[in-house]
């Protein structure tokens, strides 16, 4: 069966009634019933783990789905599946509300436990056909961050040289290359700045002393990878807000990553893959009394 070789789809005959719970939900249409029981029979499969998680006998089992990733080392996590509606929507919206992006932490250490089950939080999240092709690059330490952080501060400085080449900006303008020029009066002078306060007084204004990092990116090969990245960064950001961890999103370092190959390699980063989303993480220290509200926005809604 295409695919399947490895990463297979069983189910034990003796304990199928044949209800067709999982044929119902089986999105690629593999399984089917033949003589009152569920079997494999389609070609292909994205392995999503519906067949095995709505089957009442617990007949079903896909191998392809590592039980490990479903095991934190940080706290107990239920199996029980919650049914729609049997959540908390103002404790979801104020968990929500409250993780706001941090820019102050302590010198603590964030535990490796706690990176790890961030990890496996974040890949709770949907992915296009299933394809789960994110990674993961985990910076466990204040020493690393702040290695990394050097690296790419280096690269704003190389730029920020050539930004100040007016010439240079005006005719890469005129032939309709504006992004350096588009650079320059947008951040040229606020990075700059940070820039000197990185060499004058150690300030970290990239990752703001958080002491650990994830950067979320894909392997090659996913129907929409950006989308999957960063859906697995939300889940990770909410999760370290529970967790009693800060988190932020720094911009800077993804646009460094994608112009400067370099940096990649600094982190072990294979070149195929693609980073989306730079996570500073750490023991926030700061206290807010209210959660904050947002600019107003208004649905547009077609119908007919």
């Amino acid at each position: 069966m295409k695919g399947m070789e490895e990463n297979r789809i069983e189910i034990e005959s003796d304990l199928c009634t044949g209800c067709g719970s999982c044929v119902a939900v089986c999105p690629t249409g593999t399984i089917s019933l033949i003589e009152g029981k569920a079997v494999v029979s389609g070609e292909e499969s994205i392995f999503c783990g519906h067949c095995e998680a709505v089957c009442p006998q617990q007949a079903i089992s896909v191998t392809a789905i590592d039980e490990a990733m479903s095991q934190y080392k940080t706290f107990a996590a239920g199996k029980k599946w919650l049914p729609h509606g049997q959540f908390s929507t103002p404790a979801l919206v104020q968990l929500m509300a409250s993780r706001r992006s941090c820019r102050c932490f302590t010198d603590q250490p964030v535990d490796r436990n706690m990176l790890e089950d961030l990890v496996k939080i974040g890949i709770t999240a949907p992915s296009g056909t299933n394809s789960q092709s994110w990674t993961f690059t985990v910076l466990p330490t204040r020493k690393a961050v702040i290695s990394f952080a050097g690296q790419i501060a280096s690269y704003y400085g190389r730029l920020n040289t050539t930004a100040e080449k007016t010439l240079l900006r005006k005719f890469l303008k005129l032939i309709g290359k504006g992004e350096l020029e588009a650079y320059y009066q947008s951040y040229y002078g606020k990075v700059k700045k940070a820039l000197e306060e990185w060499h004058e007084s150690g300030k970290d204004p990239l990752f703001h002393g958080g002491t650990a990092v994830i950067l979320v990116g894909s392997k090659p090969g996913a129907s929409c990878p950006a989308e999957d990245a960063l859906l697995a960064t939300q889940n990770i950001l909410l999760a370290a807000h529970s967790m009693g961890l800060g988190s932020c999103l720094i911009g800077f370092a993804v646009a460094a990553i994608e112009k400067d190959p370099s940096l990649k390699q600094s982190a072990g980063i294979p070149p195929e893959e693609e980073i989306y989303a730079v996570i500073a993480l750490g023991y926030p220290d700061e206290v807010y009394q209210r959660t904050a509200g947002r600019k107003k926005v208004t649905p547009r809604y077609v119908e007919g």
